[in-house]
């Protein structure tokens, strides 16, 4: 018997992210559009253990999220909604949602 192979969401995907990250992220399409979080077929987030505080917002897009996510862009995001920048430590800005 056939079943069908269960494929995550993107809004799960984000939420497995802010899980293992603790920060939230918003993905955007190559033209800077927000990614709709009812989007099917997206490669689930399979990292267990966050980044090192020590290292920076552009060090998680360019080791975690470029790998898995290729053709889509991403904002990791404040705690307000705000696009963090790539010299921001991880350790700052998981302060930030505490």
């Amino acid at each position: 018997m056939w079943y069908a192979r269960a494929v995550p969401r993107l809004a799960w995907v984000e939420g497995q992210i802010r899980r293992v990250e603790g920060f939230r992220v918003r993905f955007l399409h190559p033209d800077g559009r927000d990614v709709r979080g009812d989007m099917d077929d997206v490669a689930p987030y399979t990292f267990k253990h966050k980044l090192p505080d020590s290292r920076n917002v552009h060090d998680w897009v360019e080791l975690r999220f470029r790998q898995t996510y290729r053709g889509f862009h991403v904002e990791v995001l404040h705690p307000d909604g705000t696009a963090a920048h790539g010299n921001t430590r991880l350790a700052n800005l998981r302060a930030e949602y505490d």
